[in-house]
């Protein structure tokens, strides 16, 4: 039944006719509707792919022991997150497919229900879904917790397409109602690295694996991550899960079977990313200077931003004094369009998205520079 609802358009396909209307601007389209990374790949994370090219013989699905150990390095130097074991460490194809395809993995069916955020990325239902389970969309855990069909409960923090980051007390709640029922926690922590407020600016966005969060425990624990954003690896789909060393135990076996492995030139580029921790800085300080030229032009042009204190996105919507007050997503969409500034519509994330519209970072200098024009001139 859930592959019948798969067989509807992809979302994006909707956005055809504004970029359109925007690329009619005399200026051209400025694109920041998709958050693809722009910037180049680190000349040393693609000469370490060069130097690794010559790989004839098939890599295993559980990647080196070496990057699984710089991995669980990783966590503990900058997710405060000191135990985690390496070999309950799984490199994956991106963080995508572990979204959509995890459920399945799982052995999830009909009669089990996964948790999703109730404004998010897509793929969380797309995937529960696929394997034939029913969606509980929402954030407050009293409408799940005690329910024995949930098996599966989808965490995003910092979230896409909000920015909003949960704090270790809402994470802690969700653990607890989870393991009240035997239910896995699998949390997307995709940008982590691009924290913008304090307390997340001197201390790490807390992960699902933080002590004070597990309890001492990752049992039942998955926490994703991809190094798309903060390395500029999207085109190399670099991303792994860690946690529960029996579940990933379970992950390993089923992939293994189907031949879901990270080619070896790609864990070696991995390795070297998530050992060093100065290129991530310099991009982060590129996604910083866009971000705060962007904001405040966002703002005068009669724009609140919603949390945001996070991520690669601004989630905003019209003030309640402009002229698009009381619009849907969509009517922002043409208003921006006319100007030349493709952005996102909010109600592909869930229908409490509908009145917002989200903006990438993920653009050229040169492109953030034509949009604050574009929104200073009204």
């Amino acid at each position: 039944m859930g592959l019948v609802e798969l067989t509807e358009a992809y979302p994006w396909d909707q956005l055809a006719p504004y970029a359109q209307r925007a690329g009619e601007h005399r200026g051209g389209l400025v694109d920041l509707s998709i958050g693809t990374p722009v910037d180049a790949t680190p000349p040393a994370l693609q000469s370490v792919l060069t130097a690794a090219a010559n790989a004839p013989g098939y890599p295993t699905a559980h990647g080196s022991a070496q990057l699984r150990g710089a991995i669980a390095d990783w966590f503990a130097r900058t997710r405060g997150v000191p135990e985690v074991d390496p070999e309950a460490v799984l490199p994956t194809i991106g963080s995508k497919e572990i979204v959509a395809l995890l459920p399945s993995l799982l052995g999830l069916g009909p009669g089990d229900a996964v948790v999703v955020p109730s404004t998010a990325y897509p793929t969380y239902a797309v995937g529960a879904r696929l394997a034939g389970a029913d969606v509980i969309a929402t954030d407050d855990v009293e409408q799940w917790a005690g329910n024995p069909a949930v098996a599966l409960v989808w965490v995003n923090s910092p979230s896409n397409p909000t920015g909003q980051v949960r704090e270790v007390a809402q994470l802690r709640a969700v653990v607890e109602a989870a393991r009240d029922l035997g239910a896995i926690v699998a949390s997307d922590e995709c940008y982590a690295a691009l924290a913008w407020h304090e307390p997340w600016l001197t201390s790490p966005v807390p992960s699902v694996l933080d002590p004070r969060v597990a309890g001492g425990s990752h049992t039942g624990l998955l926490a994703a991550y991809s190094l798309s954003k903060q390395s500029n690896l999207a085109g190399y789909r670099a991303a792994f899960l860690a946690g529960d060393g029996e579940l990933v135990a379970r992950l390993l076996l089923m992939r293994r079977h189907i031949g879901m492995m990270l080619p070896a030139p790609v864990q070696a580029v991995m390795l070297a990313a998530i050992s060093d921790d100065d290129h991530v800085q310099q991009q982060r300080e590129r996604y910083r200077a866009r971000r705060e030229a962007l904001l405040p032009a966002l703002e005068q042009a009669g724009f609140v931003v919603d949390h945001s204190e996070a991520g690669l996105y601004l989630w905003a919507r019209p003030a309640a004094s402009a002229p698009l007050a009381g619009g849907d997503c969509w009517s922002t969409l043409a208003h921006l369009a006319d100007r030349g500034v493709l952005v996102g519509p909010g109600i592909f994330y869930g229908e409490q998205g509908a009145g917002h519209v989200r903006i990438a970072l993920t653009a050229t200098d040169s492109d953030i520079a034509a949009a604050v024009e574009r929104l200073s001139a009204g």
